[in-house]
């Protein structure tokens, strides 16, 4: 045995130099703990009862790594999570209809907001409502991937949502049936009794909503629009790049956000194709990100005027780096700052004018906007717009 162990031990410590050799000088001056990383991959390879394979345990140490981020929004994507994310984001999944993110107070699982006419919506899902359990699974502790990943599935087949809204301590469980979920980019109507009024939702941002958007505008513009009402309630972000060109149909010039890295600030600017027109922008607590960065563009530039709630407060931007085998790793690589040089991570926009509304009216009113009799903002923003 002692025989076998110095071999084992001879072979870590060539193993410990070429590791080195080949991760540069950060890693040479931690020599030891290298050493001890490959001492008990060795270990575990050897000497544990049950080993696990060689391919398992360099995936947890990537993810060990990412994890050591201490960031909720940073991980690792084994293929099938990585192909299901680049679905969301191109086209349609199987799934109930929910972005969250994790409550960086409590570490838990929270609804950032429900896609309009999915099942979470239908069912009363609201933002900022805690996932306590997935299938009787409890989420405390569990990433974000893993939770999108076991809501994901196939269209027909249930699952069970444990939800404690925010601020109540009694959870309640939710049965809903898995469908296609399209991801929702662009609608919009002239509102009648309003003349010359059109009214545009943006659900979210993906790769065809810049290009619907523009179509929305000419159709409303066509019909004999003069002013605007942008809803970017409950959405909750998505492309950086379909941010900005969405953020270009409203404001003129400039910048319309600045991207921060360790290093660099770097202005992305207006592409330069707005026609101006009174705007009102309607924002809540479930909109985020990218919807945060159209909005904070539009209020910061004058381009128009918000209404509503302070916003969700995500203002850091992830880059998604493909690796070997089909899977990734997610790592938030920037933070973004609003044209007037705003940081409004874990603070939000506040709006120009702030127009509570009861959780319960404003469900009801965003799963049938635009809601003219009900709707509390809507009514501000015509109120504005009219004078």
């Amino acid at each position: 045995m002692p025989g076998i162990w110095r071999q084992v031990k001879n072979g870590l410590l060539a193993f410990c130099v070429l590791v080195t050799l080949a991760l540069g000088v950060g890693v040479a001056t931690h020599f030891q703990e290298v050493e001890q990383l490959v001492k008990t991959y060795s270990l575990i390879r050897f000497q544990a009862l049950e080993p696990v394979s060689t391919d398992k345990l360099m995936e947890g140490a990537i993810r060990g790594m990412v994890g050591a981020l201490d960031d909720p929004y940073s991980t690792y994507l084994d293929a099938k999570t990585y192909h299901q994310l680049q679905e969301s984001v191109t086209g349609s999944y199987g799934g109930v209809g929910l972005l969250i993110t994790i409550d960086e107070k409590g570490k838990s699982i929270m609804v950032v907001s429900p896609f309009k006419g999915t099942p979470a919506q239908r069912a009363g899902i609201k933002s900022r409502d805690y996932i306590v359990a997935i299938d009787g699974r409890d989420t405390t502790g569990m990433d974000l991937e893993t939770a999108a990943n076991l809501m994901q599935g196939q269209p027909g087949t249930t699952i069970e949502l444990t939800i404690l809204p925010a601020g109540e301590t009694n959870p309640r469980k939710v049965s809903l049936t898995r469908e296609i979920i399209k991801v929702p980019t662009v609608d919009g109507k002239m509102l009648p009794g309003h003349a010359g009024i059109g009214y545009i939702n943006i659900t979210m941002f993906n790769e065809q909503t810049a290009g619907d958007l523009g179509r929305q505008l000419n159709d409303l513009r066509r019909q004999g629009m003069q002013k605007l009402v942008l809803d970017l309630r409950n959405n909750p972000g998505g492309s950086l790049p379909a941010a900005v060109d969405v953020a270009s149909y409203f404001v003129a010039k400039g910048p319309v956000v600045y991207i921060a890295d360790q290093k660099n600030t770097e202005a992305l600017m207006a592409r330069g194709y707005a026609q101006p027109l009174p705007l009102v922008v309607l924002v809540n607590k479930g909109s985020a990100s990218a919807a945060e960065i159209v909005s904070g563009a539009i209020k910061d530039t004058g381009s128009g005027t918000l209404v509503g709630e302070t916003t969700f407060g995500k203002g850091i931007v992830q880059t998604i780096f493909p690796l070997p085998g089909e899977a990734a790793v997610k790592i938030t690589t920037h933070k973004y700052l609003t044209p007037g040089k705003h940081d409004i991570n874990k603070k939000g926009i506040t709006p120009d004018f702030t127009v509570p509304m009861d959780p319960q009216l404003e469900q009801q009113v965003l799963a049938r906007a635009p809601d003219l009799e009900r709707d509390l903002q809507l009514q501000k923003a015509l109120t504005l717009l009219s004078k």
